[in-house]
């Protein structure tokens, strides 16, 4: 209980920091500075490294010789006092940006009516369409929370034409903002260099897979960012990893926010590095899903809260339309990894890639700077 009313305290402060203290530092800035057009700002409240998707845009960015800020942080691991000063150090830096790259929620990007020639480029982190969010989920923008986070987004990428109304209803966005690009770290996927160091880098981390069938596991989590939970995350299902482990070899990979409570179970890889590795890929209802199909390899979705998951937030898509079987419990789960039927037609999982992650084909980078109007 305590806990939960922090965590609405928190946010209050946080509403009042968005509606009245971030704006009037921006506005006192914008006065002194004119706009830079050569300076590019990197924002994320969630982590200290730039994201996967920041990463070949700012490479990118940064051998065209522009001006780069990087303002990545871990809001957690600050103290009231940091995080103020972190906040109106950003904002100064706002009020004069010409371009500034996000890829989750980042309040203070949306808390003052910006300058018409700063261009904010939302780099969501998921690809495809799955489980609802922002405005069309209950958990994501609660009640209480004055203002529009999504606010100011003058391009938000997305994997395919076919997901943009889902992001447009999601953000409350104009027609025309969300655009399919492609995903910007799905590039990689593409460089066979890069997997081959992904396939070694994980053998050398986990020499006892050799010979074995690999398989990542890697939930999501349901609730909120401060009180995440995750269903599918549990002693029954370890134990059953366990009793295959003869022919399986099993790494788990959690959510960030689930990280953050079991630090010494989640594989200090990055997913992305664990693809090319892997060949099956167990998830519940994470949109990883999607950047898994570009490998073309099989995936299940164990999902034991399914019904209560539907309820309480909802998906955009069937579920069942996914080329994956959907499992509710650890013994039929392990009668699907013993007996072979986890695997796919290629053809399948091909013709859904098609679907939702159509731009994702190497070239998202060049796409999202040409969509940015950005030179590099």
């Amino acid at each position: 209980m305590a806990d939960n009313v922090g965590f609405i305290a928190k946010q209050y402060i946080k509403a009042y920091m968005n509606t009245s203290y971030l704006p009037s530092i921006y506005e006192k800035y914008c006065k002194i500075h004119d706009v830079n057009y050569n300076k590019v700002i990197f924002a994320d409240a969630h982590s200290d490294r730039m994201s996967s998707n920041m990463l070949p845009i700012y490479k990118r960015l940064s051998e065209a010789g522009y001006e780069i800020k990087n303002m990545c942080i871990d809001m957690d691991r600050l103290s009231p006092m940091q995080a103020l000063r972190y906040m109106k150090t950003f904002m100064k830096e706002y009020a004069s940006a010409r371009y500034v790259f996000i890829s989750s929620y980042f309040l203070p990007v949306a808390s003052c009516n910006k300058r018409k020639e700063t261009k904010v480029i939302e780099l969501w982190h998921a690809g495809g369409m799955l489980k609802k969010m922002g405005y069309d989920a209950k958990d994501d923008i609660p009640p209480y929370f004055k203002g529009n986070p999504t606010k100011n987004f003058d391009l938000v990428t997305v994997s395919a034409d076919f997901c943009i109304s889902a992001y447009e209803s999601a953000f409350k966005l104009e027609p025309g903002v969300a655009r399919s690009t492609g995903i910007a770290r799905t590039d990689l996927y593409y460089d066979d260099e890069y997997n081959k160091k992904c396939i070694d880098r994980f053998y050398n981390m986990y020499p006892n897979a050799m010979g074995k069938k690999i398989c990542l596991f890697a939930p999501s989590f349901s609730g909120n960012a401060a009180h995440p939970v995750c269903a599918s995350y549990t002693p029954e299902l370890m134990k059953a990893f366990d009793e295959l482990s003869d022919e399986w070899f099993f790494i788990t990979k959690l959510h960030p926010n689930m990280e953050k409570k079991h630090p010494e179970v989640s594989c200090k890889l990055s997913t992305e590095e664990l693809y090319a590795p892997c060949d099956l890929l167990i998830t519940d209802y994470s949109s990883l899903v999607f950047d898994f199909m570009i490998y073309n390899k099989p995936f299940i979705l164990y999902a034991p809260d399914i019904k209560r998951y539907m309820k309480e937030r909802g998906f955009y898509i069937e579920i069942s339309m996914l080329p994956a079987p959907v499992v509710k419990n650890t013994e039929d789960l392990k009668k699907l990894l013993k007996g072979g039927s986890w695997k796919r037609d290629p053809a399948e999982i091909e013709k859904c890639r098609q679907i939702y992650m159509e731009k994702c084909d190497g070239h998202a980078v060049d796409r999202i700077l040409s969509a940015a109007g950005i030179e590099a």
